[in-house]
């Protein structure tokens, strides 16, 4: 998609994405390890042998060499050599790592071959306000197959990681956390284009109308839009751009304005010393007492007090954790 219409972009630029913690995780033998609820994502790839992921919930996936996979449910969760197998807390195995960048497991006993599995990953950070535009219709488990069409951008990427993760180089967990959020776009990127119908903010971006009234509205988001002009300038009648809006976003054209409005407020507030009433009339809005109001509804605080407040920070996840 061309810079001029890439919404998508523009949320990972306002979600402030990082990664929290990647690591390498190698484990041999029959085993399994399971882990307790995390915050926003957990994004990771089998560099060798295999694994059985199983969210609380849903249906476990299998994981083999160059796959990849993205946990975004939030949900406990474990991992293993195979189904059947009593987990021990993985947690507390990372905890007493000598080297929590670096683990290795052993199991109970040898599988077929002896090959150990290796996962490298971790854990993806993201703004609250934003978060939810990325993560509320996605699945609890998504997986690209290393056969599938949109491995072919991840497999370099993987030996890269690969590579850095065993090796003590001089910056290399700088240069692991920024490859684990390459990882991320990349598997959100092939989520995207191998899901159709997909429910959700998400899912409108596919959509070549919806996808460029998205665009509109964060390119003008100060702009006095109304549903009417926003339909013409996607070539739709208003009623039927409102109705498949609606089905495809969650919310109407103007509530969703108002959000993105209030999203990209609330980044500024956090990013510099500017009054609060300097940022409601950047961001459109006529009066504090408006914003506040509308700020409030999206994020829960006030806008002074959004400003002040510390981010929930995500609890220390290992790789496979």
């Amino acid at each position: 998609m061309d810079r001029q219409r890439d919404p998508l972009s523009d949320v990972l630029t306002m979600a402030n994405v990082g990664a929290a913690y990647a690591s390498r995780f190698e484990a041999t033998g029959r085993w399994a390890l399971c882990f307790p609820a995390y915050r926003h994502v957990k994004v990771g790839a089998v560099v060798s042998g295999a694994c059985l992921l199983a969210p609380d919930g849903a249906p476990p996936v299998r994981l083999s060499r160059g796959d990849c996979y993205l946990l975004a449910g939030g949900r406990p969760y474990q991992v293993g050599s195979g189904p059947g197998l009593a987990p021990d807390d993985g947690a507390e195995v990372y905890r007493q790592a000598r080297d929590p960048r670096n683990v290795r497991y052993a199991g109970a006993g040898l599988e077929a071959g002896g090959e150990p599995a290796v996962l490298v990953g971790g854990s993806i950070t993201l703004d609250e306000v934003t978060a939810a535009l990325l993560l509320e219709h996605l699945p609890p488990v998504t997986r690209v197959p290393a056969g599938g069409p949109q491995a072919r951008v991840l497999r370099p990427l993987l030996d890269v990681l690969g590579a850095e993760t065993t090796a003590a180089a001089p910056g290399g967990e700088a240069t692991v956390r920024r490859l684990t959020e390459i990882m991320f776009i990349q598997v959100l990127r092939a989520h995207l284009a191998e899901s159709e119908g997909l429910p959700g903010w998400i899912g409108a971006l596919g959509d070549p109308q919806i996808g460029a009234a998205l665009a509109l509205m964060h390119r003008q988001a100060t702009r006095r839009w109304t549903v009417a002009n926003l339909a013409a300038a996607v070539g739709m009648s208003r009623s039927t751009f409102a109705q498949r809006f609606k089905e495809l976003v969650g919310t109407t054209p103007l509530d969703y304005l108002m959000q993105w409005r209030i999203r990209s407020a609330a980044r500024a507030l956090r990013s510099g010393d500017r009054t609060v009433a300097s940022v409601a009339a950047e961001w459109g809005y006529g009066s504090e007492s408006a914003f506040s109001n509308a700020f409030k509804r999206v994020t829960g605080l006030p806008p002074a007090r959004y400003r002040t407040a510390e981010p929930v920070p995500p609890a220390r996840p290992p790789l496979a954790g």
